[in-house]
């Protein structure tokens, strides 16, 4: 952690929502005057999406059914550790992009499933934000959660998650229904082994839960709305919390533990905006003091 260069870390898991979460900090950094470096978890991915597909069949061939982007040895996490310690010691770093599609290729004139080139850090900036799979991963090789100030996770129910991964993939990259479960279905080992660990170092995490039937979500037509989910906000360290005033700015709120408070679903930006805000105005604070 970096009282000078303050890290927040956004942890969530492919179609756990953490883009829509991007966008409300995005939102408190231009109210409040904040220049944020952003960086993104598939920058830190080790291969393309031409070599990917070949260590998956290699590794497929020696009877390894669980290789995906969430394992840690498909990703450089040492490397996203010493841009965080670098960061928080220096206000410096460099990142580079994963090129998704063709809409992104024309921006940056690199072909879709490559990498831009490595580029430094724009100078100047108030903290960094990372939005990705592995922000508060701890391992025998690197400890990432001791590095980001504020740790944020991102997890709706996991039959929820799965409903919005498969209509994504589906709409923006083509895939079918039976492509994306056997790509749930090959991450299982390490979504248990590799993500779920990081939402009990976060300090704050925000879960959806639908309040219509998901029991299929394969077969789900729809993803449920914000209007027909509840979110649990739990909060790791609820010392300095003010639980009483976040029930009375949040209609339909209350309390559910000492440490949690449930909103409706279309609540949750307003919940961010009230609970991210002060956070993220005291570690500029003391980030400038320092």
């Amino acid at each position: 952690m970096s009282k000078r260069f303050p890290i927040i870390s956004v942890t969530g898991s492919s179609g756990a929502g953490t883009s829509t979460v991007k966008h409300t900090f995005e939102q408190i950094f231009r109210r409040e005057g904040i220049k944020a470096v952003s960086i993104e978890g598939d920058a830190f991915h080790k291969f393309n999406r031409a070599d990917m597909k070949a260590e998956l069949a290699r590794r497929a061939a020696e009877g390894d059914q669980t290789f995906s982007h969430f394992s840690y040895e498909a990703n450089e996490l040492a490397e996203l550790e010493r841009v965080f310690r670098e960061y928080g010691e220096t206000g410096k770093g460099r990142s580079r992009t994963y090129v998704h599609d063709e809409a992104e290729a024309a921006k940056t004139g690199v072909a879709p499933g490559n990498f831009t080139e490595w580029a430094p850090f724009e100078e100047g900036s108030d903290l960094l934000f990372y939005e990705g799979l592995h922000g508060s991963v701890v391992n025998d090789t690197v400890d990432l959660a001791r590095l980001a100030d504020l740790k944020i996770g991102v997890v709706p129910v996991i039959n929820l998650e799965w409903i919005q991964k498969i209509h994504r993939d589906r709409a923006t990259r083509g895939y079918s229904t039976e492509a994306v479960t056997d790509t749930i279905l090959r991450r299982m080992h390490a979504y248990v082994h590799c993500i779920t660990p990081q939402f009990t170092r976060t300090d704050i995490n925000f879960q959806r839960v639908p309040v219509v039937d998901t029991s299929n979500p394969f077969v789900a037509r729809w993803i449920p709305t914000p209007d027909e989910s509840l979110v649990v906000i739990r909060f790791r360290n609820p010392r300095g919390i003010d639980f009483p005033y976040l029930v009375s700015m949040i209609a339909g709120s209350w309390m559910t533990r000492a440490n949690s408070i449930v909103i409706p679903g279309n609540k949750q930006d307003l919940a961010m905006q009230l609970i991210l805000t002060p956070l993220i105005e005291r570690l500029v604070r003391d980030a400038k003091r320092a």
